[in-house]
């Protein structure tokens, strides 16, 4: 295989055959394309794009790449989610074991962050002990018996994607419609799941700015996994401003663990409840989507959901004594600033792009594929739009490493705030749901 060829015919738009598209991967996981090649072609892609047929073809050699899950007969379906990525966005954390509590299995293969969005195995990583490095064997059998997990990708599963994934992140070719299709559902097809919904979001700190944008992901999403058997739905999401009222991998843990508990912020409730509410339905345990958020909301205020959590905790390593100790702790960073208000008002902007973008810059996200993670940096306490606001009282509150840090990330919040005299125009956080 002439594989420079195959970059100058992506580059200038010609069409790559399944067959060359299978070798490509079969090449590259092989260890005979290297990454400087590789990254070309994914910036070819980005530019050029990708037909539906071969997006399909990528997706499929890329789940073909290694080894596919394999699940005993079992009368609970097996589920999983998706979110396209965000600040604040730790809907995957409640919504495992309160999935598993309603009936479903859940094999959630997750990843890192990507950009200035969290990685929801950089959030779990901050609990101590928690392993996210599981093999196959031990991925069914936790599923079996505990009912849910939330782990990272084996060396033997999805070995594509998981190289891929890595040069994304540092060649900005991460948003691309084809690629993050190919991607996430090469993932969730070595699950061999029944159903999936996905989170695809837009706005300020998404991968797809506007809602036409994340609409087209979506559809396409959705079509390609409704093609391979998998009943897919998707639900459009804004992200202008952050999901919940922390970003940071061990802040959105804490805030992760409120929700399971019944309290934690509405929006991040709402989006849990929606995602659990149609995978009911998809999987024919509720009849219809107001059944669906019902069951869900009263399991949810049950406590066992947090009962469950706990139990996924202790079967993936993590010290509970040590986890509930951390909880109990104001903070975790060395310094934690706040930022107050100025005037008095209405929050009528909460920038998330610019909230995430000192999360990253805090060490809570990373620059390079070798950026060392920082768990306990973060933004918390930020306000809702339409928080009523008066002059001195805190908008939110910085954890950093250090004095510096947390007085330049101060500086930097300032600009994400706007106060307004009259409370903002309300906008739904699920905007549509695409569905075959």
């Amino acid at each position: 295989m002439n594989f420079l060829s195959l970059i100058e015919s992506k580059r200038d738009g010609r069409i790559l055959e399944p067959a060359q598209i299978k070798e490509i991967i079969s090449e590259y996981v092989a260890g005979n394309i290297p990454d400087y090649q590789m990254s070309a072609l994914l910036m070819a892609i980005y530019f050029r794009g990708l037909n539906t047929q071969e997006t399909s073809a990528l997706t499929l050699a890329m789940r073909d790449s290694g080894d596919v899950l394999t699940f005993p007969k079992d009368h609970r379906p097996l589920v999983d989610k998706h979110s396209t990525g965000g600040v604040g966005d730790k809907v995957s954390l409640p919504l495992a074991p309160l999935l598993a509590c309603l009936g479903m299995r859940v094999p959630m293969i997750s990843g890192r962050g990507l950009g200035i969005t969290g990685g929801t195995l950089d959030k779990l990583e901050s609990i101590p002990g928690f392993n996210t490095a599981l093999d196959l064997e031990r991925i069914v059998a936790q599923v079996q018996s505990v009912g849910c997990l939330i782990c990272g990708q084996t060396a033997r599963m999805v070995p594509a994607d998981k190289a891929m994934y890595a040069l994304r992140d540092v060649t900005g070719t991460v948003p691309s419609i084809p690629l993050i299709t190919a991607s996430i559902l090469s993932k969730k097809l070595a699950e061999n799941l029944q159903a999936l919904v996905l989170d695809v979001k837009f706005g300020a700190a998404a991968f797809m700015p506007t809602l036409d944008q994340a609409n087209e992901l979506a559809t396409a999403m959705v079509q390609l996994g409704n093609e391979c058997g998998v009943n897919t739905r998707a639900l459009i999401t804004g992200m202008d401003a952050p999901l919940g009222r922390a970003a940071g991998n061990w802040l959105e843990v804490k805030e992760s663990v409120e929700c399971l508990e019944g309290n934690g912020p509405a929006d991040l409730r709402e989006l849990v409840i929606a995602c659990a509410a149609h995978l009911l339905v998809q999987t024919n345990l509720a009849l219809s989507i107001e059944d669906g958020r019902e069951l869900a909301d009263k399991c949810l205020d049950s406590g066992k959901p947090r009962t469950k959590w706990n139990e996924m905790l202790a079967a993936q390593g993590a010290d509970l004594a040590a986890f509930e100790k951390k909880l109990q702790r104001g903070h975790t960073a060395p310094v934690v600033m706040e930022l107050d208000a100025e005037q008095d008002g209405f929050v009528s902007r909460c920038d998330a792009r610019i909230i995430g973008e000192v999360v990253r810059d805090l060490g809570g996200g990373r620059l390079t594929k070798e950026t060392v993670i920082n768990p306990d940096v973060g933004v918390d306490l930020l306000p809702t739009l339409g928080d009523v606001t008066s002059f001195g009282s805190i908008l939110c509150r910085v954890h950093a490493a250090d004095k510096p840090q947390a007085e330049a990330a101060l500086a930097r919040l300032k600009t994400a705030f706007k106060i307004s005299e009259f409370p903002p125009e309300t906008t739904p956080l699920i905007h549509e749901v695409i569905q075959r």
